[in-house]
């Protein structure tokens, strides 16, 4: 699990779901209130909210150059069920993505998505390497050749686990 800073923009909101399962422990935040409270979901949302996290880590791996670890629905196919339009501000002209209808977990994070394309920010996004923690992280190194949430801990476990297998 990472120390580092949020993700910038909408993808903070992709980070925190992603990151709502420890995958080392099992533990998952969506199950307690206040892990469902954060995203305005109810128990009844809890499974698709789940298979929409687990598509976004499929995707975070691949953006890290890992083939993702189980089937999951593939995510262009969740987000087409969230389309976006632009909504322009009459007053000063700015403009954003907005929900074309309702305002759920699957829309917010289909804009943070679209606006993360934009942003040239995307791909930065991705999922620790260790099969043990998949934690979501922003790759803020400078070639964005970033492959664990944390050098003092996922890094130092593989480094360690290649020096053993060195017979060293």
């Amino acid at each position: 699990m990472s120390e580092r800073s949020p993700a910038p923009g909408g993808l903070d909101l992709v980070e925190t779901l992603v990151n709502t399962l420890d995958v080392e422990t099992g533990a998952d935040s969506l199950d307690t209130p206040q892990g469902r409270a954060r995203f305005g979901l109810t128990e009844d949302d809890v499974p698709s909210a789940r298979e929409l996290r687990e598509s976004l880590r499929a995707s975070l791996l691949a953006h890290a150059g890992h083939p993702p670890h189980r089937t999951v629905t593939p995510l262009g196919e969740l987000l087409a069920g969230a389309p976006l339009v632009v909504a322009v501000d009459a007053a000063d002209g700015s403009a954003a993505l907005a929900p074309a209808r309702g305002d759920s977990l699957l829309t917010r994070v289909a804009a943070a998505v679209a606006e993360a394309l934009v942003a040239g920010t995307w791909t930065r996004l991705k999922a620790c390497e260790a099969a043990d923690c998949h934690w979501a992280y922003y790759d803020r190194s400078p070639a964005g050749r970033g492959r664990w949430c944390s050098m003092q801990v996922c890094g130092a476990r593989a480094k360690m686990r290649r020096y053993r297998a060195r017979g060293a």
